[in-house]
């Protein structure tokens, strides 16, 4: 970490060393937290750090704290300020994770979600490329599965679910593989490991429903908004069989970690003629000028640090 950074930690904005909790908490423990990811853009040209979308993101935030029966005195207005003052004092210059973690914060023995400690910290690192192969990934269908709904909701970032996550990712990466896509209990394709998931076929933009056990991710709603407004597609949310994945043109991830990820080969088959298709190009393209604020159509969704 930087030495001058700093931490938003049980309330107050401290120097990043201080930001510590015992090995006895509970959300480290047990797993009972939930966290989000936002990145700061910066824009050179302009000089200014642009947030994306941290409204959009504090709201699904708060939305799995609810989901774990935390009560935060916060708002998604109240945690943009905090994460605009945090980024003002450690003053970055480059491109940005954001990362909000809310969690169980009493120490102690005993699993349950009531009657317990609830805190907030939030703090931001440098970061770039999510992922060694983002212009042409080979990822496989992995042998587990993704978790349901009714086990660990799967729309909310609960810390503990990451462990499904990796667990696909580790098998994946020692098998020689970028990436993986996981199914759903009805074998449909859900997600990446930690990402949504796009095809095109017959010129058509899909993506699986929020039913099928996705994270209701704040990229995957900017791209499918970006592919009908400024590309005039066709967008379906349906379910994705496995085969699909064989047949289509163009596939790639969306995430706030991996922007917008290209998919060239899935289990050693290649996806459309194995490159990045000009559907994909395109989106990226307009997904990476938004968030930069280079677009002013879309200046709503960048917040300024200044």
């Amino acid at each position: 970490m930087e030495q001058n950074q700093h931490a938003y930690f049980e309330g107050k904005i401290v120097p990043f060393g201080e930001a510590k909790v015992s090995v006895a908490t509970h959300g480290l423990n047990y797993g009972t937290a939930a966290f989000g990811g936002l990145r700061g853009y910066w824009n050179a040209e302009k000089k200014k750090l642009f947030v994306f979308r941290p409204l959009d993101h504090f709201k699904r935030f708060l939305h799995s704290a609810k989901m774990l029966a935390m009560e935060l005195p916060h708002t998604p207005e109240s945690l943009a300020q905090i994460t605009k003052d945090l980024l003002k004092l450690d003053g970055w210059q480059q491109d940005i994770y954001i990362r909000p973690l809310c969690y169980k914060a009493d120490a102690g023995i005993g699993v349950r979600l009531h009657d317990l400690r609830d805190e907030v910290s939030i703090f931001a690192i440098p970061f770039g490329a999510y992922g060694k192969n983002e212009d042409g990934a080979h990822v496989t269908i992995s042998s587990w599965r993704r978790v349901d709904d009714n086990v660990i909701p799967a729309r909310g970032k609960i810390s503990g679910a990451y462990a499904n996550s990796a667990l696909i990712k580790t098998d994946a990466i020692r098998a020689g593989f970028d990436e993986a896509l996981v199914l759903d209990q009805n074998g449909h394709i859900s997600e990446g490991t930690a990402m949504n998931v796009f095809m095109v076929r017959d010129g058509v933009l899909i993506t699986p429903p929020v039913y099928d056990n996705i994270l209701e991710g704040i990229t995957r709603r900017t791209v499918i908004e970006l592919a009908r407004n400024e590309l005039g597609l066709a967008v379906q949310e349906r379910s994705i069989d496995r085969t699909e994945a064989f047949v289509c043109e163009e596939m790639f991830l969306t995430g706030t970690a991996a922007q917008v990820t290209v998919i060239a080969k899935v289990d050693h088959r290649p996806v459309g003629d194995g490159k990045m298709g000009p559907v994909t190009a395109k989106l990226r393209d307009l997904f990476n000028a938004v968030a930069h604020g280079q677009i002013e159509k879309y200046s709503h969704w960048n917040v300024v640090v200044d």
